[in-house]
């Protein structure tokens, strides 16, 4: 309901709003789409590859612990490959300290030379190993233990079942693997209580294949976090190695060595990598022969960790983006709102009547070119009412001044008629001519017609010098010329006879025999020429100029209205090319042209 309401109220009829609604929802799914496509991709490649690392890392603490169980092999191999040394190993672990001495003695007397000797040889082992703590090798004939410390020191430790458990625990697992120290190895040992992880290897007497004891090497727990130095700083969780019956052996964070690991169940369930309980990865990798795995325990938090940072970075530049996409469109939308309701606030004034409006935006694009053409539309409309309804306004002027100037046309041209009519009783038949013309010549002016032609125009003009023909007889001629094709041509009234009859009115010399005029109707190009010459007075040069000023400047010059109003009428239906022409000579007459277009009709009937 309330969306509703909000959106009859600010977007139903507001079209920029509806587009910048439309355009903000668009971009905002658009970004959180790919925002949150890109967030799973780059989430996923950043746990992958801190698995790469975790898996790298258990990699390399399993090659170095398998190292140090090849170390411990290869130590026997060396062994049993030496068949001397290999008899006197055997030897060694047979028999009393003492006789294994006087052993040595008779062979270096009877093979005159040095024999290999085994307590050196283990010895020797040790120091060139330095992770090895402590190497020990128990007989089982005799139940003896003889240890090498890291002091260089050699013990022969008595291990009576009678008096000690390590018989009972040498003897619960014989096979060679890789586990935590024996509780009473260490004790009887005496040594450290520090993290060490043991390796156990059966020794057999060569010859007979007989065991007859083990050889226990105890490594430094605490070097295998060496191995880890190339990962410190990008390495996540715990790394765990554990023995095959769960015991951990080296925990990085010191929370589980010596102890059973509690996930070891879950672990063993796993082939390579997954989650066990509360979220944890687990990548692991196990050693058959040395029978110990190492895994890597990553819990949920230092996973999510990875990619935070990443999480953090996509949303604050999808804020950014989201924002950028809504404000930079709004702002352009704004403004393109701005423009279109300034020239809709134009209209309304040009509607209203106020046709002076203009719209003020200089722009090249498509909004300053549709208010160009809005202000020349004005332009021209403006020019137009000038010319059109103006030339009407003259028009309508004009024919009132010359209806007003005869009183009563009607009137006058029945009086005329019964003038001419007593005219033609009393014998006066040339001045019943007159009064005929006289009285046909008001009627064309008074009869209103669709069409007027210049045929009418010049036929007004004919029986107007018709009349001042018959009255001054022989001293004065006059000459019509018009084509057929020009009989048709539109044109307004009273465009011609202001020109005769300024003529007869000021160009005409009573006193000689020769007056003449001739009004002649040619082409030029579009345009149509009427030329109206005569041999009368002439005008004098500062008059010439007075009335051609006048045309020009008629707000200057009050006089020649005849002349004025024909030329102002076709300036303004037509254009500043058309209008009136005056070339004069004292003494000599006078030429006036009137220039209008052929194809005038359309203006004329619309006014």
């Amino acid at each position: 309901m309330i969306i509703g309401n909000v959106y009859r109220k600010y977007f139903k009829n507001n079209l920029f709003l509806k587009m910048i609604l439309f355009f903000s929802i668009i971009m905002i799914v658009t970004i959180i789409t790919f925002s949150y496509m890109i967030f799973v991709s780059m989430s996923e490649a950043a746990v992958q590859r801190q698995m790469n690392i975790q898996k790298r890392a258990v990699e390399s603490v399993s090659s170095y612990i398998g190292g140090k169980y090849e170390s411990v092999q290869n130590m026997m191999r060396d062994v049993y490959r030496d068949s001397e040394l290999a008899n006197n190993t055997s030897f060694f672990m047979e028999h009393p300290y003492e006789e294994y001495v006087r052993f040595r003695l008779d062979k270096f007397y009877n093979d005159i030379g040095a024999t290999t000797d085994a307590v050196r040889f283990f010895r020797n082992k040790m120091e060139d190993d330095p992770d090895i703590r402590s190497l020990m090798l128990y007989s089982a004939d005799q139940q003896h233990l003889y240890v090498y410390n890291q002091h260089k020191q050699f013990k022969i430790i008595p291990t009576n079942a009678a008096r000690s458990f390590v018989p009972d625990a040498m003897y619960l697992d014989e096979g060679a693997q890789v586990s935590l120290p024996n509780i009473w190895v260490r004790k009887i040992a005496n040594l450290p209580d520090e993290p060490m992880y043991s390796l156990r290897i059966p020794v057999n007497n060569k010859q007979s294949l007989r065991n007859i004891g083990q050889l226990l090497v105890y490594f430094d727990g605490e070097r295998i976090g060496e191995s880890l130095a190339n990962y410190r700083e990008e390495l996540k969780g715990t790394i765990v190695v554990l023995s095959a019956d769960g015991d951990v052996l080296f925990d990085t964070s010191n929370t589980f060595y010596g102890r059973k690991y509690p996930y070891a169940e879950q672990v063993n369930s796993i082939y390579d990598t997954g989650v066990i309980a509360e979220g944890v990865t687990i990548t692991k990798l196990t050693q058959s022969q040395g029978g110990f795995t190492v895994l890597s325990a990553v819990p949920r938090e230092e996973i999510v960790a990875t990619y935070k940072g990443i999480r953090n970075s996509i949303l604050m530049i999808s804020l950014i983006c989201i924002l950028v996409a809504i404000i930079v469109p709004s702002l352009f939308i704004g403004n393109f709102a701005k423009r279109i309701y300034n020239i809709i606030r134009l209209m309304r004034r040009v509607k209203k009547g106020d046709l002076k409006a203009r719209i003020a935006d200089s722009r090249e694009d498509e909004l300053g070119q549709i208010s160009k053409s809005f202000n020349d539309m004005l332009d021209e409309l403006n020019l137009y009412i000038d010319r059109v309804l103006k030339a009407e306004i003259k028009q309508k002027h004009t024919e009132l001044a010359a209806l007003e100037a005869r009183v009563n046309p009607h009137f006058l041209y029945n009086t005329l008629e019964v003038i001419r009519m007593r005219a033609i009783s009393q014998g006066a038949s040339d001045v019943a001519e007159m009064i005929y013309s006289l009285s046909v010549l008001f009627k064309s002016y008074v009869q209103q017609k669709s069409s007027y032609t210049l045929k009418d125009e010049l036929e007004a003009c004919r029986l107007y010098l018709e009349l001042f023909r018959i009255r001054y007889k022989d001293k004065f001629a006059y000459t019509i010329q018009c084509d057929k094709p020009f009989e048709h041509i539109p044109i307004f009234k009273m465009s011609l006879q202001p020109i005769i009859e300024n003529y007869i009115l000021h160009g005409m010399r009573p006193d000689r025999n020769d007056n003449h005029i001739d009004i002649s109707v040619q082409s030029s190009g579009e345009d149509c020429i009427v030329q109206v010459k005569d041999n009368g007075k002439g005008i004098s040069p500062d008059r010439l100029e007075q009335i051609i000023r006048g045309l020009h400047h008629p707000e200057e010059n009050a006089e020649s209205f005849g002349l004025r109003s024909i030329h102002e009428r076709l300036e303004l239906l037509y254009g500043d090319r058309y209008g009136l022409e005056i070339e004069s000579e004292e003494g000599q007459g006078t030429i006036l042209t009137v220039r209008f277009p052929r194809q005038g009709e359309g203006v004329i009937k619309h006014v």
